[in-house]
Order: C-alpha cells, then structure tokens, then sequence
C-alpha cells in the first residue's frame, strides 16, 4: 500500500534513516553499514550458556548492544535484535550431574535468573530468544545440508565439520587452518581442526533423534541454524564478544555459508573484553567473577551502563572493584547535577542579551548546548564511539555546573541554559542514561548506597534531627559535631532557607 497524503496528492514516504559506519572485524575497516533491507537492520547476537550467574564481564556485551539498539531505534532503524540461549552444553550437563538435577532445570532456573538480573539492570529484552533446545529441527536439517554437501562428514554416531572444505576458513580470525587444533575430543574426526557439529549420546546425557543416531547438538551449529530459521541466509550484523572471534564465529561463517550459498553476516561486531589487574578476562574458571546481582545491591544499574560506555565499546575495559563503579557513580552524579542546577536557574528574554549579560560562562553553555546534538550524534554514528559522545556530555555538565556559581546565572540563565538541558535530554532514548529525574537518582543512591555505608535512612534523619534541635537551641558546637559526623559517614547535609536536606556523597 502506498503512503499517501490527507486529500491526495503525491505518496509521502517516511525519511530514510541518517547513515553510520562501523567496524567490521572481518574487513577490519570502519565502513558505511549498507543494509539488507533499506531502514531495516537484522541484528544477532551470541548469549550466554546459562549454567551460572551472569557477571559483570557478560553483562559489558549486554549493555554494549542494548545501548546500540537503542541508538539505532532512536535514529529511526527498524531493527531486529535476536540473542540465543544455549541450554544444552558440556557445561551445563557437567553442572547439573553434581547437583542432582536434570540439565534443562538447571538451565531454566539460570535463565529466568537471567532474566531477573537484566531486568534490574534496566536492559530490553530482544525481539527473538531462541533457545537450542527449542531449535533441534533446524539444527538438523542444516547438519544434513552440510554432510550432503561434502562439508560434514558423520563418525560414530557424531557429525564432523570438514574445515578443510571450505577455503576462506580463518578469514575472520587472521588465522592459517593448518595451524589450528579444535578443541573437542580427537574420536572420529579426521583432521585436528575439524569441530562437532552433532556428538553421539553418552549414557545419562540429554539427547535428540537425528540421521546419524541419538545425540545433541554441537556449540557452533546452533547459532548458524537459529539465524537462517529466525532471520534468514544473510544478516545485516552478527555481534558478541571478542573472546568469541575463534573458534565460535569462524565456524558459524563456515557453516552458514558452505549450507547457504550466500555470506552470512555483511558485518561483524565484536565488543572488548573486561580485564582484570595483569589484562586477564573475568572468567568463572578463573574464580574472579562479580556477579550483577551483588553489584546491585550497591550501585544503580545506571552507574554500571556508564561505567561501560565511558570506554569504546571494542577496547579492552579495566576492572577495579575498588574504584570502577564508585568513579563511574560520581560522574553520573555530575551530570543529574547539572541538569539540576539548570533547572533552578530563572529568567525570560532572549538567551543571546542574557548569555552577554552573564559573561563568558554563559556564552560557553549557550554554545555547547545549541551545537550538542551535532556532535554527539556525528560521535556515536561513526562506529559508535559512545567515549566520545559522553565526552560531550561531561563537557557540557561541567560548563553548567561552573555557570551555576555565578549568583546571577540563578536568576537570569534560565534561557542560556535550556538549549543544553534540551542536549542532556538526549541521552536518555539514545544511551539509557540521565532516564530519571535527579531526585530519584538521589533517592536510588541512598537506598543502595546507605546498607554499604552501615547506615539507615531513620538513623541519618535522627542525626539531622538532632542537629536541627541543636541549631535551634544555638547550640553550635553541637550542631557543627554532628555535620562532621554526618560528613565522615558519608552523608553531605544541605542547608537551605526552608530546613536542611542531605544526600550520599559519591
């Protein structure tokens, strides 16, 4: 049906999306994203194998591409973002076995606490949540393509990829086949690269019906057979984290495209790891892991979204228990200032005479606020360099909280400040960030703050009420002990005309 305008008149189509470019690991070059389908962007993304918790090394992968759905939902793409669950794996057979339960109750237990931790992490849920367990026909039948296609071959009751089938193997990966070892057991395969694609039943173990005999599904296959079955031959983007480069997303490209004839994904978007002191990753092998859910307890999920877009997204991030998200909270905090010292400031009239009047604090947030959106768009649309577009931000809220100073920009910067305020604005539909209100960022921080400070909210009331009781008797010196007591624990206490109000200090 075409778009047509009230009345008649010519069709009236919708504009086009603005461009980006990106960095595509294969290519390894930043390029225009050219799309399948114009103003529609097919995204899929690796997910977790829920035998555990989710930590804070996963979560970097979540948020890294709930902030760029976001982003290009924002911009006007349509996109469809889907993100698997492996619920059927060594690991999570090896975990259940020690806890004397079935595997796929383990694994559903993980994924409703999954979804419990991304939930509070404020995080949309994709379009398509595929699961292996739910995906075995199609896994099957793309197994079968391959063996029939002289790209698979079967061996006791297993199904092996023939690397050496398919030439431009190690394309994506910069690595050379005859180099390369696959890391599932020797028995059957005929050359050590090759990789399962079906593994025969082992007693106690789940298993499915196939063409080869009883058995499940390797690690690799079902990501390719779940983008053919849910998004088709070719996708616009394939993302995960870098530690997935090889051997994940190298035989994914190898089994999708030796079973479709077609490329697979025309980009390739892998974001940085988490690394501990002396560059390790965050790994539950290596018993560093900080789960979300604890994190939580501590930190609004806000302050853990800018601790991780404060960084490129395909660089390495460093991790520090000590200072990672205290630092991350206290830039979060300057912000929601600014936008609350900006919206105390008074006045009418034209923002140029009062940005004159004011002087040259004022002329600067003036400036910054009206040329804002340029930058912080032209930032995150090349290869979504949120680094750089919160650059902009910080720079902004420094500027507004330094004119705030000024006793007269109280009264009369209302309108040299708006253009900014109508800038900060922006990060909310297009990062997650700055979503509340100041006051509710302030109350979030205390509530999740305050048990790590040893405190409650009635024992901080009672101290201010005291201090209240010892102004009011004139008693200074008591009331000045009590602010230093207040103040070492933790609490800033505000004094204003109508009484006093206190925060956590971060």
């Amino acid at each position: 049906m075409s778009d047509v305008t009230p009345g008649g008149g010519p069709p009236v189509h919708p504009p086009s999306p603005p461009p980006f470019r990106l960095y595509d690991t294969r290519s390894r070059d930043v390029r225009e994203f050219q799309p399948v389908r114009p103003g529609q962007v097919s995204l899929y993304v690796c997910g977790m194998t829920v035998y555990d918790e989710i930590h804070v090394g996963h979560a970097r992968a979540m948020m890294v591409f709930d902030t760029f759905v976001r982003y290009l939902r924002f911009r006007g793409w349509n996109v469809t973002f889907a993100r698997n669950f492996t619920d059927v794996d060594d690991k999570i057979i090896e975990r259940a076995a020690k806890r004397g339960e079935p595997a796929v109750e383990l694994a559903n237990r993980y994924i409703a606490n999954f979804h419990r931790d991304t939930d509070s992490l404020g995080l949309i849920r994709p379009d398509l949540e595929p699961r292996v367990t739910e995906t075995i026909a199609p896994i099957v039948a793309m197994i079968d393509e391959l063996v029939a296609a002289g790209h698979a071959y079967p061996a006791d009751g297993s199904v092996w990829y023939s690397v050496s089938s398919f030439p431009a193997y190690g394309a994506l990966s910069n690595q050379s086949p005859d180099e390369l070892r696959s890391a599932d057991p020797e028995g059957g395969k005929r050359e050590a690269a090759d990789f399962a694609l079906w593994k025969a039943a082992k007693p106690g173990e789940p298993a499915w019906e196939s063409p080869w005999g009883p058995g499940r599904p390797g690690w690799h296959i079902e990501c390719s057979a779940m983008v053919r079955h849910y998004l088709g031959t070719t996708i616009d983007i394939h993302g995960g984290g870098l530690d997935l480069v090889f051997p994940h997303h190298e035989n994914e490209i190898a089994q999708s495209e030796a079973a479709n004839h077609a490329p697979f994904a025309h980009c390739w978007m892998h974001n940085g790891l988490l690394t501990m002191s002396g560059g390790a990753k965050m790994s539950k092998s290596l018993g560093n892991v900080v789960n979300v859910e604890d994190i939580l307890l501590e930190f609004p999920p806000e302050a853990l979204r800018l601790y991780y877009l404060q960084c490129h997204y395909r660089s390495p991030l460093p991790w520090d228990p000590a200072s990672a998200l205290p630092e991350a909270l206290g830039m979060l905090a300057r912000l929601y200032e600014a936008v609350e010292v900006g919206s105390r400031m008074g006045g009418l009239g034209p923002a140029e005479a009062a940005a004159a009047e004011l002087g040259p604090d004022a002329l600067e947030v003036l400036q910054l606020g009206r040329s804002f959106q340029r930058h912080f768009l032209a930032a995150l649309d090349e290869d979504f360099n949120t680094a750089k577009a919160l650059g902009h931000a910080f720079e902004l809220a420094r500027a507004i909280n330094r004119l705030s100073n000024h006793k007269r920009a109280n009264a009369r910067g209302g309108t040299v400040v708006a253009p900014a305020l109508d800038a900060l604005r922006l990060l909310g539909p297009a990062l997650g960030l700055l979503a509340g209100t100041p006051a509710t960022f302030a109350e979030e921080v205390k509530a999740r703050r305050l048990p790590a400070l040893g405190l409650t909210s009635e024992k901080v009331e009672a101290m201010l009420a005291d201090r209240t009781g010892a102004r009011m008797r004139k008693d200074w010196a008591e009331a000045d002990r009590l602010r230093a007591e207040l103040d070492g624990a933790g609490i800033v206490v505000m004094d204003r005309a109508d009484g006093s109000d206190w925060r956590v200090r971060v």
